[in-house]
């Protein structure tokens, strides 16, 4: 007999799996390689967005949406190349996961309608109150300690094997002391291999030269172990840029630009559509000098993007620079005046229907006005997009495309919905599938063993 029924490695987004599995009558164990991954790891980091297409919030804010709407903007965004089954179980899965956040874990989530994230067309990303990944999965495993659910730290998993009918995973302590814990089912949720330079070299080179933003412990565990159960892998060279990261190691936010603001390079000009999205202007500002940029914005986006608790300490921390003329902020971020000027009258002109240079044509309909602020950028790697290939109930997959017994894998661990590279990215889809494919895991899992 199995010591639990279910075995999580990693409590970030895994620890969905655990509790939706608990909830199911099943036992359930969760390791992780950090201790401190309550702010650690890359749910910790995220700006806490989850995507839920025709949900009851959608509903009552009156946004019509529906998982095809949802799945049709992905397949549009990837120009095609996102895994169709894990998007279609993604997308289905978004609205029931956001409503059992909401409902079953009394999470005070609210849809985000103050601006568009680049890629959706429809209003459907939820957050909580604060919209950083620290608060939200310090919910979660507020209602994990509840419920009584063990969280053994720091164990990494170094090993998996089968045995009889079950499965033996290998965990390993910093000094070196292993032990092993038997299970029905392991779900792999150890991230990807976003800290593992020579990965990122060998997958992803065009982000090679941008600064790593994420856990140290996503160092291709998952990748490791999948390749002992002879899994198949899949889409390897998707990833989540971004091109907000302050030199205060905090990220800025992309609601800067959605809200109106542009970004600059050192000499004070435009260089792209910065709507495109923030994934892939990471590898855009790898391409101007110095890895540098600038987001240029004012008054009225400040205030509104101090809705994000990122940006509230990226402001604290003191690397906002601020002017009462594009000239006066030019000097106070070292940037030619002139050329800071053509940008400010290139977004006046945007907004009033002129073609831009580089493409951009969401301007919003309101021109900046003085106070301007600026804060410098560097381009950052967050998270790897692909991993290990999975099924539609998250069972990873040997080279046959059979699923292999009781494995199953979710978030940067398994292939997401992103594509191929970094321009597939939406605002989300990293949690939607730490989360969501945690949630169909433990479903399934629940579903077998109900059957045995």
């Amino acid at each position: 007999m199995a010591d639990v029924n279910l075995l999580v490695a990693g409590a970030g987004g895994g620890i969905v799996a655990a509790l939706r599995a608990q909830e199911l009558g099943l036992s359930v164990a969760v390791i992780d390689a950090n201790e401190h991954f309550l702010r650690a790891n890359n749910t910790a980091m995220s700006t806490a967005m989850i995507p839920g297409a025709g949900s009851l919030f959608q509903n009552e804010a009156g946004v019509e949406d529906s998982p095809e709407i949802f799945a049709d903007d992905v397949r549009h965004k990837t120009k095609g190349r996102a895994n169709p089954v894990v998007t279609d179980a993604l997308s289905r899965i978004s609205a029931p996961l956001v409503e059992w956040l909401a409902g079953s874990l009394k999470l005070p989530l609210e849809l985000v309608t103050d601006f568009e994230y680049p890629g959706h067309t429809r209003h459907r990303c939820h957050t909580v109150p604060g919209r950083h990944g620290t608060i939200l999965l310090g919910m979660l495993h507020r209602v994990a300690r509840e419920r009584g659910i063990d969280i053994v730290v720091p164990a990494r998993l170094v090993a998996a094997r089968h045995q009889d009918d079950a499965l033996v995973a290998v965990t390993e302590a910093p000094d070196g002391t292993t032990e092993e814990i038997s299970c029905d089912a392991l779900v792999l949720a150890t991230n990807g291999f976003g800290a593992d330079a020579a990965l990122v070299a060998e997958h992803i080179p065009e982000i090679a030269g941008a600064v790593y933003h994420g856990s140290e412990a996503s160092r291709g565990d998952a990748l490791s172990i999948g390749r002992t159960f002879g899994a198949a892998v899949d889409c390897l060279d998707a990833y989540q840029g971004h091109g907000a990261l302050s030199l205060s190691s905090i990220l800025v936010g992309w609601a800067t630009v959605m809200h109106g603001g542009f970004i600059v390079n050192t000499s004070g000009g435009r260089f792209a559509d910065e709507t495109q999205g923030y994934s892939e202007f990471a590898a855009l500002e790898l391409t101007q000098p110095d890895h540098r940029a600038f987001i240029i914005f004012d008054q009225r986006i400040h205030d509104a993007c101090l809705a994000f608790e990122d940006f509230r300490q990226t402001k604290a921390s003191g690397v906002l620079r601020q002017g009462d003329s594009a000239a006066e902020l030019a000097a106070r971020l070292s940037l030619s005046a002139d050329r800071l000027e053509a940008s400010f009258a290139q977004a006046e002109a945007g907004r009033r229907g002129a073609t831009d240079p580089h493409g951009r044509s969401r301007w919003g309909e309101t021109d900046l006005a003085a106070p301007f602020y600026g804060v410098e950028v560097r381009p950052a790697l967050f998270h790897t997009q692909g991993g290990l290939a999975v099924d539609g109930a998250a069972r990873v997959l040997d080279a046959a495309g059979e699923p292999i017994a009781g494995l199953y894998a979710a978030g940067g661990a398994a292939v997401g919905m992103s594509g191929r590279g970094a321009d597939g990215y939406l605002a989300g889809n990293g949690l939607l599938a730490a989360l969501g494919l945690s949630f169909i895991a433990a479903e399934d899992v629940g579903r077998r063993l109900a059957g045995r």
